[in-house]
């Protein structure tokens, strides 16, 4: 049974096709709300294709899914509303040039402008800002980030974060419009051990918070329930490849249909973003 926050997850003989072969297939899981799902397996094995998949963003071949109770592929589009992306590379990337202040303040308006009410828009000026802010600072306490300790504050451009605090960041812009359910594509990469712990203890409390997380992997950590994309079935392609690229462009990443150009033009002009 579904939590009013987090989302329950459920597949069974998931799969996704592309013209070079399965990117993963015949995969399961059963995971209640608010859930850590590792997606554990070597780079190349599909992870990136599945949590795209059990996020709305692409379409599977086969098998059958349900995310916070809405079937895939049907409900694709309600499932992309209520799950958001943490880093995922070439789908939701921060921008290096970028300071962390504007990277904020870009996705509060983005989410004020697509995901409330017409109510909600036409509130004051004063007090749509307080709510953004307090959404933002909320979102920023969970992902365990205080602009005030990077070197130049929130006018700190991402191109300076170290790896740990880009984690951070993406993850705190995820947050922001409260999802059932946070996906982040290669969690431990480039982490020392200190900092992989650090990264799983962050994802643990959102969590425990409520929020479901599927997080992608290299190892699990222990007491996260493990779906592994290496297993000795998945069929590989005509040149013995097995890669994160194997869907084509037909199951290309979506980003849904909560966004628009025109919003993110409008939300760039805000933030004073060419």
């Amino acid at each position: 049974m579904d939590s009013p926050h987090g989302a329950s997850v459920t597949a069974e003989n998931f799969g996704l096709k592309g013209p070079r072969g399965w990117a993963f297939r015949g995969l399961g899981i059963d995971a209640g709300p608010g859930s850590l799902v590792a997606i554990e397996g070597p780079s190349g094995s599909g992870r990136t294709c599945l949590l795209l998949a059990l996020t709305g963003r692409m379409r599977p071949t086969e098998g059958q899914a349900k995310v916070g109770g809405l079937r895939l592929p049907r409900k694709m589009a309600a499932v992309r509303r209520i799950a958001a992306l943490g880093p995922v590379p070439g789908v939701s990337e921060l921008d290096p040039a970028f300071t962390v202040a504007e990277h904020l303040r870009e996705r509060a308006l983005l989410q004020r402008r697509f995901d409330g009410s017409l109510r909600a828009l036409l509130r004051p000026r004063a007090e749509r800002i307080a709510t953004a802010q307090g959404r933002i600072d909320a979102a920023l306490d969970a992902a365990g980030l205080d602009p005030e300790t990077l070197p130049k504050a929130g006018r700190t451009s991402v191109r300076d974060l170290e790896r740990l605090e880009a984690l951070r960041l993406s993850i705190a812009l995820a947050l922001i419009g409260g999802p059932r359910l946070l996906a982040v594509d290669d969690t431990d990469l480039k982490l020392s051990d200190a900092e992989r712990a650090e990264a799983w203890d962050l994802l643990r409390s959102v969590a425990d918070s409520g929020t479901t997380v599927l997080a992608v992997c290299s190892q699990a950590p222990e007491g996260a329930i493990t779906l592994r994309t290496d297993s000795t079935d998945r069929t590989r392609d005509a040149n013995g490849t097995d890669d994160d690229a194997a869907a084509d462009t037909t199951t290309r990443p979506t980003t849904g249909d909560t966004t628009t150009e025109e919003g993110t033009a409008d939300a760039f002009a805000e933030t004073g973003r060419a």
